[in-house]
């Protein structure tokens, strides 16, 4: 995809560091299209369990979900999103950004009675937004946004599978897939090499498999030759993301590239630009002064370096930074 390689690169340059955590290899989801490009996934149990979220969001994510609007309904689904929902993941591809494809599967616990149930009373309150379409054997709810011109589908596969998509064909594909117990995954070989590698305890992970071609790279004074740039990132291999939620919050980012050569080029530029935000750091912190405690983290970890045929970089943030910005710390 032409832009994954600029949202991978873009996230880099502010991301929060490598975490020493034990890695599992991440598991491939089955239920996702031979389309997709790009992967990703969230662990909500894992992010809700971590140190972190528990001593500066918790009490705050479950403020909010006792509102009496949020409460009546996640009643009238019958879901706790604190405890039923595990995690969700995603594949996605498209040459315009604005107009990706895609599935995401969730996983957790749910009652699809109910969901169906809040469905109907939806589509009966808000028909122009909700409604109860069919394809095939399959009942599926059809979901339209006011600043997204498709709508999306979803329906319940079984009591730990949700499953939603740019178009119905795609639900019922996946649909499909989840009823036949022997399926295998469909996405391309090199792609599901790089999820293997990915680190399946993460908060976070997203990779995808570049294709070569760049779109159109906005100006930008982190860029002063743009050209070159573009040339560099025609040599992108593959991109992945990771981020750890436990005590503190860690990113890795790693930019795998076709040769050598390739690596050590586009390693400066990111030296560069890396050094570029860096300097520019300090002018947000005379605005925001909750944010030093948090720039003065990215200062100090905020790295890069070149592995081979890998540009990797890392940077951390520290709950005690965190919870300062955040005005919560004791």
């Amino acid at each position: 995809m032409k832009t994954v390689s600029l949202k991978l690169f873009a996230v880099a340059v502010f991301a929060f560091g490598l975490s020493t955590a034990p890695s599992r290899a991440a598991d491939v989801e089955k239920l996702l299209p031979a389309e997709t490009e790009q992967v990703f996934q969230v662990n909500i149990k894992q992010i809700l369990e971590s140190d972190l979220v528990k001593k500066y969001a918790l009490a705050q994510i479950k403020q909010a979900l006792a509102g009496n609007e949020a409460q009546k309904s996640l009643q009238a689904l019958g879901l706790d999103p604190l405890k039923d929902i595990d995690s969700f993941t995603g594949g996605v591809w498209g040459e315009d950004p604005k107009d990706l494809k895609g599935v995401i599967v969730v996983r957790g616990k749910f009652d699809a009675e109910k969901l169906f149930e809040a469905a109907k009373v939806a589509a009966k309150k808000d028909g122009d937004k909700v409604a109860i379409v069919t394809e095939g054997d399959y009942t599926l709810v059809k979901v339209t946004f006011e600043n997204r011109p498709e709508p999306i589908y979803l329906t319940v596969a079984d009591d730990k599978t949700v499953l939603v998509a740019t178009d119905k064909k795609l639900v019922v594909s996946a649909m499909k897939a989840a009823d036949d117990k022997a399926a295998k995954p469909q996405m391309k070989k090199d792609l599901i090499a790089l999820i293997e590698q990915m680190d399946g305890k993460a908060s976070v992970f997203a990779c995808g498999v570049s294709t070569g071609k760049v779109g159109e790279i906005p100006p930008n004074p982190l860029f002063d030759d743009v050209e070159k740039l573009k040339k560099q990132l025609e040599k992108l291999k593959s991109s992945a993301f990771t981020l750890r939620v436990t005590t503190d919050v860690a990113i890795e980012v790693i930019m795998s590239m076709k040769d050598g050569d390739a690596a050590e080029d586009f390693g400066g530029t990111v030296d560069e630009l890396l050094g570029k935000a860096k300097a520019f750091l300090p002018f947000i912190a005379m605005q925001n002064a909750n944010m030093k405690p948090i720039i003065g983290d990215v200062t100090k970890s905020l790295k890069s370096k070149v592995d081979k045929n890998d540009v990797k970089m890392t940077v951390k943030l520290t709950g005690d930074s965190i919870g300062k910005a955040a005005g919560t710390d004791d």
